[in-house]
């Protein structure tokens, strides 16, 4: 029986083939054509002149020959920049290639400017190139535009112009739903948010390696867990002489693939080029000249393409993969299979059963992996029993509720061999087909995410995805046994980057991570994760907040992260909007705009409920009702915004009442999760009244301390000497920033706390005098607290309401009491380590 793709394919059998041949899809970072990952190795074509009739693309014995000497080339997917006929699409399907298929709406982007229906006729546009094309097995994906010109955009404005893409991409899914649809952007639109698009592609022209590696990085973060595809990379070999861009055009097809892209998109064929109404002839990005004679570049991306997404003759580092699971016979299948897939030649699979009572035990007999079982400890502990066991020098840990992409260890392994960095984690996207309430849970906040302080290195890396070597975990002392559910990657990250290691992402290290599929699983968890919250501060509080909460340096980077409601952002456009690459500016998060999206909002809410109720007692304090009903909205707005934003692309299709029911739980969600983490945080000590541990009181007052000292210490060491042995008499010390009058601030508790001021004078001969200044800091929320209650108990004792008048004379006692405890107890807990290391007071 003939080949398919030798069959010549006329349009009366299309829809029989695409029903024999899966169409493309988006899974997570990758496109897929059934199971089978595809890695898109393209180049583009055109734009051509027009013949007499009108059509964009040379004869068909042109594109035959064309086609035919891609396909040898390794060539398995072509960008065309106008709808193409049906001849063009059969050809292509013959050879194997599959079309980016372009609907040129940069072209009549003026119709926007007319305000009857503009963009009906652009919508007409899409519809109509797409009806071309629709159910033709060559068709990898549609592009709705290319690089509408960036003054244009500015022109229209970020938000309007994200809507009409987004009702054309609605257009073009409306004529084709199953089809893949995209934009083409480029840096000088970067700004543009689109996250309903399908897949993300970028134009993106840079020469230097460096510099190209690094905006990938940064590109791939834009994308989050959708494909990145470089729809055109090039070098003009006119300018920069043909050897010059074989050796870039090579560079760059492997740094796109090494970087975690799902393909790239050569810039261009031939030299071939027609635009404006007439033909270039000033520039040479071909692979080809304008005779089709291939360049030295042709020879270097077939290369290059030959060895994707990695070459395979490299000497690759044993890996120990490490599986550790606790009655996890629901979920594990997944994992072993994925595990039975993994595409790498080094490595091992050690599963560690943490003394599981369901059947994980009979499902880990059937499969051939080394497993070690032992009683229940814990999941750092069994963390650490696997890397006891280990024989790889990396050591790869994954949940039983996630499985791996086939290169997973492919993409860790090749970050750990070009950096030098002690951990590396990749994103962990939520699997489709899990079910609605998986999919509002993927799009809850409190999942598994990765926190970057750049493009590419990490602040935290979640242990659901995360390779470590093995000589710098063991360097560490491995996993804190304490945490026994949660926290144990938060602490491990700190330490290691506590020891000056640094901690890497890549974006091609994907792992397919089920969230929980009930909300009373999520409920659970959440607690789970609160309760963690609370070991972690009682371990490492200088990196906490007085509220009990962490300072992340770096961006959180997951979804269903809480929308901050009235958050502005700015977006970079250059002088006149000029700048070639234009990005959006948003201010970390923090402040008071922050506060309703923390636990202790909820807390805030039941005191304002009771304090209004007093008003029944007393009727001014009615006044606080309204203020009670702004706390409740603020979350219930939130929650709302947050769940319009939510991506479904892991959800089943579903219609208008579908979507509906999947948002309102979203929100749900979003407005119990911090409960759920508030009740755990509770219950594992972290409150926002907790007391610093202490041992003595001290008047707190300003004092002057000094010590004669003949070895002489720099200022800045001296003063990290001096906080290490604070720390040491267990005081939770605070550096002051850049703009702050003091050096360390040493926390009683959150109304209190204790600063420090250093002065060195140097005496020569290397004898210095170290002066200390140290005074009492009252917390604005306590001082703010305790005027307010005192006021209105001396207005209810006026009025006069002397049992309210009480009740609120007595919650202004505690604020102040409790502000005068906890300077007393930073104040002793300075001044006792001062007189452990000599110093003597002054006054």
């Amino acid at each position: 029986m003939p080949s398919l793709r030798a069959a010549a394919i006329g349009p009366d059998i299309v829809p029989a083939l695409a029903e024999i041949e899966a169409r493309p899809s988006a899974r997570g970072k990758f496109i897929f054509v059934g199971d089978d990952k595809l890695y898109v190795r393209g180049v583009t074509y055109g734009t051509f002149r027009p013949d007499e009739d009108g059509h964009e693309y040379p004869a068909a014995p042109i594109v035959e020959r064309d086609f035919a000497h891609m396909s040898a080339c390794g060539v398995n997917a072509v960008r065309v920049y106008t709808v193409p006929p049906p001849w063009l699409l059969d050809s292509a399907w013959r050879h194997g290639l599959r079309l980016v298929v372009g609907l040129p709406v940069e072209r009549y982007v003026g119709f926007l400017a007319d305000k009857t229906d503009g963009l009906g006729r652009l919508e007409a546009v899409v519809r109509a190139g797409v009806r071309a094309c629709r159910g033709h097995p060559a068709v990898l994906c549609y592009a709705i535009g290319n690089e509408i010109p960036a003054p244009v955009v500015r022109w229209h404005g970020r938000r309007r112009m994200v809507g009409y893409i987004e009702r054309l991409y609605r257009a073009a899914k409306a004529e084709d739903p199953t089809a893949l649809v995209t934009y083409v952007n480029y840096p000088s639109s970067e700004y543009l948010q689109l996250p309903f698009l399908d897949l993300v592609c970028f134009n993106a022209y840079l020469e230097s390696q460096e510099r190209f590696a690094a905006y990938l990085a940064r590109l791939q973060n834009i994308a989050g867990d959708r494909p990145l595809i470089m729809s055109e990379i090039g070098l003009d070999s006119l300018r920069h002489g043909e050897s010059r861009q074989a050796k870039v055009l090579e560079c760059q097809v492997r740094t796109a693939f090494a970087s975690g892209c799902a393909g790239a998109f050569v810039y261009a064929w031939t030299d071939e080029w027609y635009r404006g109404g007439e033909d270039v002839d000033d520039w040479a990005f071909g692979l080809t000249r304008r005779d089709r004679q291939p360049k030295k570049a042709l020879a270097a991306v077939r290369k290059a393409f030959a060895k994707v997404p990695f070459p395979q003759d490299r000497l690759w580092p044993r890996v120990s993969v490490v599986l550790c699971t606790y009655n996890g016979g629901r979920v594990i299948r997944d994992c072993l299979e994925g595990l039975r897939k993994l595409d790498y030649p080094n490595f091992e699979v050690i599963v560690v059963n943490d003394g599981s009572t369901d059947n994980t035990a009979a499902v880990l007999r059937e499969y051939d992996f080394r497993v070690i079982t032992t009683e229940n400890r814990g999941l750092a502990s069994a963390r650490n029993t696997g890397m006891e066991a280990a024989t790889g020098e990396i050591v790869a840990y994954l949940d039983d509720d996630a499985y791996p992409d086939p290169h997973w260890l492919t993409y860790l392994a090749a970050t750990f061999r070009s950096t030098r960095h002690a951990a590396v984690g990749g994103p962990n996207i939520a699997p489709p087909g899990d079910g609605w309430i998986a999919a509002s849970i993927a799009n809850a906040p409190g999942n598994p995410a990765h926190v970057l302080v750049s493009d590419r290195e990490a602040e935290h890396i979640p242990g659901c995805n995360m390779a470590v070597r093995k000589a710098s975990l063991q360097a560490v002392g491995g996993f804190d046994p304490q945490f026994r559910v949660a926290g144990d990657d938060v602490d491990l990250c700190w330490r290691l980057r506590e020891r000056g290691e640094t901690l890497g992402f890549s974006p091609g290290a994907m792992v397919w991570h089920h969230r929980r599929n009930s909300v009373r699983t999520f409920w659970k968890q959440q607690v789970g994760y609160g309760r963690a919250e609370g070991f972690l501060e009682r371990k490492w509080p200088e990196k906490y907040n007085v509220a009990g909460h962490t300072s992340w340096s770096g961006r959180v980077y997951a979804q269903g992260l809480a929308h901050l409601l009235f958050r502005p952002s700015r977006i970079y456009y250059g002088m006149w909007g000029s700048a070639p690459f234009q990005r959006l500016c948003e201010p970390p998060a923090g402040g008071l705009l922050s506060l309703p999206l923390m636990p202790e909002w909820y807390l805030v809410i039941i005191a304002l409920l009771a304090l209004s109720a007093l008003g029944t007692l007393w009727t001014p304090l009615l006044f606080v009702l309204p203020v009670a009903v702004c706390a409740v909205a603020l979350p219930l707005l939130q929650a709302v915004a947050s769940a319009a934003r939510a991506s479904f692309a892991s959800a089943p299709r579903s219609g208008a009442a579908e979507m509906l029911r999947l948002r309102g739980l979203t929100a749900f969600l979003h407005l119990i999760q911090p409960l759920a983490r508030l009740r755990g945080r509770l219950a594992g000590g972290l409150t926002p009244w907790r007391r610093v541990r202490s041992s003595g009181l001290e008047l707190p007052r300003p004092r002057t301390f000094r010590v004669w000292t003949e070895r002489w210490q720099a200022h800045e060491e001296r003063l990290r000497s001096l906080k290490g042995a604070l720390s040491a008499n267990h005081a939770i010390v605070q550096t002051g920033g850049e703009y702050d009058r003091w050096d360390l601030e040493i926390r009683g508790g959150m109304f209190g706390a204790t600063r420090v001021l250093m002065a060195v004078e140097e005496h020569g001969h290397g004898t210095q005098l170290v002066r200390l200044r140290t005074w009492p800091r009252c917390s604005p929320i306590g001082v703010t607290l305790t005027l307010v209650f005192a006021a209105l108990s001396t207005a209810a004792a006026i009025d006069p309401s002397l049992p309210v008048s009480v009740i609120l004379g007595m919650a202004a006692l505690l604020p102040a009491l409790r502000t005068a405890t906890e300077c007393a107890t930073s104040t002793a807990a300075i001044r006792r380590t001062l007189r452990q290391s000599g110093f003597e007071s002054v006054r």
